[in-house]
């Protein structure tokens, strides 16, 4: 990318969303001199590099571990206990407005994004009695952060002014990358402490927030507290709305980006590991899987983080010294539970389709699949039941089966119709698998260039500084990396779009500088 950002006005986008324009370049490949690209992994990130360099006229090879595409959203089928055939995933992910680039790669293939459909709020409950809900707030800032003051009963006037004002000032004006400059060493719960943030909405909202990142927030940096606070609340106007697939992920997402891969020419080798990538003398690698290796111009490493640390480490000559040092100290946070249950019966009509709660043990949030997915909805109409989805993060608790137990036990506390239902299967997904942002982590963590102009990563792990996270930030490193393998080839790579990188305004940023002072 240039570097250039611009504002940029497009219908269904923030008005102050920023345009980054990549490098000029002619449209395409020109016939007889297509680089031979490998991509190592089909995750969203894999998916997004090897969808742009097949679509500029590169001859990609997607690598994927696993036999179905879509990395921590792939999907696999079952057989329940009542001989129905189902599709089983680590299940709920919020695809919010805001998530430029990654919709952008759905586009591709629905073009409408007719696949997704929206749930209109993201309720909050703690086990006190006390719930918080969106739905009612303002989008635009900052009148979403008054609205949230004036309708939350966990954040009210008394507590605004007993907030320390000085330690608070930061939050207005997030700037990246600078955010991580003065912030990534000091925690996210420190940080809500120093600025003496209400206990209630404290574990109610941020926590509940902080933990979608799969770690405990006194290990988050609060770096990534305030950059998550910036991107879904304070910088842009797109608020808490968000969607979710009306169909399992393979169907309704990755089998249609596949086919379309396909289409373009490219390789998908599912279910074939990358064990290994060795430099050529005169630049491109030897990518090493279970069947042989394959000389490549140049390679995208499109991991999660114990893989890409498998890989580096096993391949010697790659980087330098220092960089692998920091793709060795990459961590992965603890694991967490995915439990799915096939009811007997209904939960009640007004229980919404996503739940996050506080306070109730493990459980971090309540799915009721039925409400908008399709495969669990004719599951329910067909059997008279429900399909509910339960999601513990950054577990302690090293008992799995005491874990899941206690899931079901607190799900009867927020739903308690769900006590006489009768389980007509269950199936538990435990992972650890997520990359962990802990304090004074983000100048150690690795960036989309490497040591090698042939070689760049990609992942929600990997440094990106610009305010995106999670899977926007997957999709973003993923066009970050074809981009910067295209640039040295003459080839333009993709627009990409995210919030505002400081304050959206002049007040907010003059408010947010008086903290630095």
């Amino acid at each position: 990318m240039t570097g250039h950002a611009r504002t940029g006005v497009r219908r269904g986008r923030d008005r102050k969303a920023e345009r980054l324009t990549p490098e000029p370049g002619r449209d395409r490949f020109a016939r007889g001199d297509e680089p031979s690209v490998a991509v190592v992994g089909g995750g969203i990130a894999g998916l997004a590099a090897a969808t742009l360099l097949a679509e500029r006229g590169a001859r990609v090879t997607l690598h994927e571990r696993q036999e179905s595409l879509g990395g921590r959203l792939a999907g696999h089928r079952i057989r329940l206990a009542d001989g129905s055939v189902v599709t089983m995933s680590r299940g709920f992910h919020a695809f919010f407005r805001q998530y430029y680039n990654l919709r952008g790669l759905l586009r591709r293939t629905d073009t409408a994004l007719a696949r997704l459909t929206p749930l209109a709020d993201y309720p909050l409950r703690h086990s006190g009695g006390l719930s918080d809900s969106f739905a009612r707030v303002p989008r635009t800032p900052p009148l979403s952060a008054l609205g949230f003051v004036v309708l939350s009963p966990t954040f009210g006037w008394r507590d605004l002014a007993a907030m320390d004002a000085r330690a608070a000032l930061p939050l207005l004006d997030v700037r990246v990358p600078e955010v991580y400059d003065r912030f990534d060493h000091v925690g996210a719960t420190d940080f809500l402490e120093r600025v003496r943030f209400p206990q209630a909405a404290h574990h109610l909202a941020f926590e509940v927030f902080s933990r979608s990142f799969f770690a405990d927030p006194r290990e988050l940096s609060a770096a990534e507290l305030l950059l998550m606070f910036h991107i879904y609340f304070l910088g842009s106007a797109e608020g808490l709305l968000f969607d979710v697939p009306t169909e399992p992920f393979p169907q309704a997402l990755w089998e249609p980006l596949a086919d379309y891969l396909l289409s373009l020419g490219a390789t998908v080798r599912a279910g074939t590991p990358v064990h290994a990538v060795h430099p050529r003398e005169g630049g491109g690698a030897t990518v090493h899987t279970d069947t042989g290796a394959t000389a490549h111009d140049a390679v995208v490493l499109a991991l999660d983080t114990a893989g890409l640390r498998q890989v580096v480490a096993a391949s010697p000559t790659l980087g330098t010294a220092a960089w692998r040092a920091d793709v060795a100290a990459l961590r992965s946070a603890p694991p967490f539970l995915v439990s799915r249950l096939w009811l007997d019966r209904p939960v009640r009509g007004d229980r919404p389709g996503f739940l996050g709660t506080s306070g109730y043990g493990d459980l971090d949030n309540v799915s009721v699949l039925n409400r908008y997915e399709g495969e669990a909805a004719r599951w329910a109409a067909r059997n008279g039941g429900s399909v509910v989805e339960l999601h513990a993060y950054a577990v302690a608790d090293a008992h799995q089966g005491r874990v899941q137990d206690q899931l079901v036990h607190q799900l009867h506390s927020v739903y308690p119709e769900t006590r006489e239902a009768r389980v007509v299967d269950a199936r538990h997904e435990w992972r650890a698998d997520c990359p962990l942002f802990p304090v004074a982590s983000h100048q150690r963590r690795p960036p989309v260039r490497t040591p090698h102009p042939w070689l760049t990563l990609a992942g929600d792990a990997i440094r990106c500084d610009l305010p995106v996270a999670l899977m926007e930030r997957a999709a973003t490193t993923g066009f970050l990396a074809a981009n910067t393998l295209l640039a040295p080839w003459g080839v333009q790579g993709q627009v990409l779009w995210t919030v505002p990188r400081a304050g959206r305004s002049p007040a907010l940023r003059a408010l947010g500088r008086l903290a630095a002072r």
